[in-house]
């Protein structure tokens, strides 16, 4: 996998974001996790479309945080480059995510190098659909997340849909099928990320960061029992 050099305003490590429209991220199967319900962190591999490992992504939590509040719980996760340097971090406090509590709703900071913030992801009230908004570092909301109004996948991916500020789509965040056994037993996920080819490398980056976050409120598991439902309550 070559990387790009001397790409002038790109954070340390993002310069390969510059060249790509789609990415693949893979979570590890955990066996303990998939046999007793005991929850670990999660950890996942970030591949080019030719299969080729990118970045890896692992999750920084405790124990008691992990196991009491479950898929809920607050994180910090590191992205690590093929030479093990941090080159993302994503950070996500303790929140609500039900349309019930309005005021307080999930969020997700997108630092690079860690320790500078270049954009975030708001979860915005919905009663019926997941919907975010990604956001630059001033705050400026660049795009837009439209989910679907039943995310339970049954032998099929589910789609969530990147749109424009002008309403039209640019690309996708899919949870992949990946199987019977996988899905039932494990919460071990498949994703895609699409997005345009010509996107600013923060964007592309928070999009990531926002993949990460629908895992956590959608397709992990609390105990290897499905929490997916209809609509936001």
């Amino acid at each position: 996998m070559s990387i790009p050099q001397g790409i002038p305003n790109c954070p340390p490590g993002l310069e390969y974001l510059t060249s790509i429209d789609q990415l693949l991220v893979h979570q590890k199967v955990e066996l303990l996790e998939a046999f007793t319900g005991f929850e670990t962190a999660n950890k996942y591999t970030v591949k080019n479309t030719l299969g080729q490992k990118v970045y890896w992504a692992v999750e920084d939590t405790d124990c008691c945080t992990r196991n009491c509040c479950g898929p809920a719980r607050p994180f910090d996760m590191k992205v690590l480059d093929y030479y093990q340097n941090e080159v993302l971090h994503f950070n996500r406090p303790l929140r609500c995510s039900s349309c019930c509590f309005p005021c307080c709703l999930q969020t997700l900071e997108v630092s690079a190098p860690p320790g500078n913030v270049i954009g975030t992801v708001e979860q915005n009230w919905s009663i019926f659909t997941p919907q975010f908004s990604i956001k630059d570092q001033s705050g400026n909301t660049v795009l837009r997340i439209e989910g679907p109004f039943c995310t339970f996948s049954i032998c099929g991916d589910v789609e969530f849909k990147v749109v424009a500020t002008n309403g039209n789509q640019v690309g996708k965040i899919s949870k992949q099928w990946s199987g019977f056994a996988r899905e039932a037993f494990t919460d071990s996920d498949h994703f895609g990320i699409n997005f345009p080819m010509d996107l600013d490398v923060r964007v592309k980056a928070t999009l990531l960061g926002c993949l990460f976050l629908i895992d956590y409120m959608f397709f992990e598991k609390s105990g290897n029992k499905e929490q997916d439902r209809p609509g936001m309550f």
